[in-house]
């Protein structure tokens, strides 16, 4: 079985972002919502089969950059992607500011 997760950091500040809340939309449209913990990771999503298929990860940024940083242009980010029927492990950052974000797959 594939098992995801994910970091959130704020690059401005370069400290992780705790308590974000995140929804992933599985393949078939369902949605399970979960939230970083105080080191800005996530990987808990509900036991959820993560089988092969295209996936949306959203971050709900905006609450978070207009309480640190007074601002905001994104109101989300979201990363879609992949996941191929591998018994994997998927890993997907974000990296934040109040005017930019980066992603990638990681380790």
């Amino acid at each position: 079985m594939n098992t995801l997760s994910s970091h959130v950091l704020d690059t401005a500040n370069g400290k992780p972002v705790a308590n974000l809340a995140l929804e992933l939309m599985l393949p078939d449209g369902q949605t399970v919502v979960s939230s970083t913990d105080n080191d800005g990771r996530c990987k808990d999503w509900q036991n959820c089969d993560l089988s092969a298929g295209q996936y949306r990860l959203r971050f709900q940024v905006k609450p978070y950059l207009i309480q640190t940083h007074g601002e905001s242009f994104y109101p989300h980010v979201d990363v879609h992607f992949e996941l191929q029927a591998t018994n994997d492990h998927y890993h997907v950052p974000l990296l934040i500011s109040p005017f930019g974000f980066s992603s990638y797959r990681g380790s």
